[in-house]
């Protein structure tokens, strides 16, 4: 399974979250890096992490119709 870490951007949903993941990519033509953010609803079974955590996620089984990461730690 991979992981990631982001930092939780949202947690207005009931046991989800939006975990929001920026990693650095190399421009092909240009060879400078750039910032790239991703953001992925991961589950929060009992709502204890907040906006502003930074955590780590896992990728597992569909859990619903966008939702197919859960959080494993706060780092």
């Amino acid at each position: 399974m991979r992981r990631l870490n982001g930092i939780i951007v949202s947690d207005k949903m009931n046991k989800t979250a939006v975990v929001e993941v920026a990693y650095l990519r190399l421009h092909s033509r240009y060879k400078k890096y750039y910032k790239v953010t991703k953001r992925f609803k991961a589950h929060n079974e009992n709502n204890e992490y907040k906006v502003g955590d930074n955590v780590t996620i896992e990728e597992t089984r569909p859990l619903s119709k966008e939702k197919r990461w859960k959080i494993i730690a706060k780092i």
